[in-house]
């Protein structure tokens, strides 16, 4: 049987999509275990640092942030 994952409260979503730092971190602690399944590519910067992993983070809270529309 495939896990689900429970759904994150609307009022969680309201405050992401307003700028709340806790909310928008609850929102990326949900998704953390999907992010690291996405990152299996290794990319790397010109440090040699990974960044798959934040770079998925990051296009989240952009999509959080700019794009999310509550519809009534």
């Amino acid at each position: 049987m495939k896990k689900t994952l429970s759904d994150i409260p609307f009022s969680i979503i309201e405050k992401a999509i307003n700028e709340d730092i806790e909310a928008i971190d609850y929102i990326l602690a949900h998704y953390r275990n999907y992010i690291i399944r996405l990152s299996t590519r290794v990319a790397r910067d010109e440090n040699n640092n990974e960044y798959m992993c934040s770079r998925l983070e990051s296009k989240l809270i952009y999509s959080i942030i700019k794009k999310f529309k509550i519809l009534s």
